[in-house]
């Protein structure tokens, strides 16, 4: 199995292409489309490295998955769709998430919160049989109702439940998100073989590091600043909702959810042509 990892600079992001290599067969996890807040642009720099590589090893992909709903890039996933005819695949309880977000944008009873934007929702446990690989889905709730974490083989791609050891874990604060809950979701994780590698959807490279992307559960389960063996579920949380109280919202959790909710898609355009994204005021 290759793992080919690809960093968005402007979003701290990783995308994976996750692929075997004798039957050329394999999947997109976490893709980035590129957005401009400063004048609404978008383009697909980040999707065309991806989609470069893609073609040259002469890939298939059946699949492109998104760990979550992500409140700090848009989604590439439609991108991927119309250039592979790939599946795009995320949580069941995307619909959760959906059902919220269409209350706060006003989007009417119209907008639907089945999750039928996408082709396939997964619940935890469940499979996807990729070539000869199997991806199984792990409900890793706490940052978002709906996070997934993807399991192939020895390697976890864990979006945003946890990052690196020295950055810790995902906020809890966006609705729905719950402290308690991801201390129990990453329990889970920790329960884990400790040789399973874990690959984060960010890196913020603390201290101006050099980027990491890969650690190991026996390695999280000791060494992350924020939730190891020697953490209880009482010091997390209080420690987490104290961390959450001092940050700002994502420069982009605005845009980003209500292009996210739809596969990756924008808007339909209006009676001009032109797609637009609303800005709730005086909510968040």
């Amino acid at each position: 199995m290759k793992i080919q990892p690809f960093f968005d600079k402007r979003t701290s992001t990783l995308t994976y292409v996750v692929h075997d290599e004798a039957s050329k067969v394999g999947v997109v996890i976490d893709s980035v489309m590129d957005f401009d807040a400063k004048n609404g642009r978008t383009w697909y720099e980040s999707c065309e490295a991806v989609t470069q590589y893609i073609d040259t090893q002469r890939l298939t992909i059946p699949y492109v998955l998104d760990t979550h709903a992500h409140a700090d890039h848009l989604s590439g996933m439609a991108y991927i769709k119309a250039r592979y005819g790939a599946r795009t695949v995320i949580g069941q309880f995307i619909t959760t998430v959906q059902a919220r977000f269409r209350d706060l944008y006003n989007l009417g009873p119209d907008f639907p919160v089945d999750g039928r934007q996408f082709d396939v929702l997964l619940n935890d446990g469940d499979e996807l049989q990729v070539g000869p690989l199997t991806v199984q889905a792990i409900h890793t709730p706490g940052h978002t109702p709906a996070c997934l974490t993807y399991q192939i083989s020895d390697a976890l791609f864990v979006g945003d439940t946890i990052f690196m050891p020295d950055f810790g874990t995902a906020r809890c604060d966006f609705p729905g998100g719950s402290a308690e809950i991801l201390y129990e979701s990453i329990q889970k994780l920790y329960a884990l073989p400790e040789a399973t590698r874990i690959f984060t959807c960010h890196d913020y490279q603390p201290g101006g590091r050099a980027l990491r992307y890969e650690s190991t559960v026996g390695e999280e389960r000791t060494t992350n600043i924020q939730l190891n063996i020697r953490t209880s579920k009482e010091e997390f949380v209080t420690r987490r909702r104290a961390r959450d109280a001092t940050l700002e919202m994502p420069a982009l959790i605005l845009p980003s959810l209500q292009v996210n909710i739809r596969a990756g898609c924008l808007p339909e355009p209006e009676s001009n042509g032109v797609s637009y994204l609303k800005l709730p005021l005086n909510v968040l």
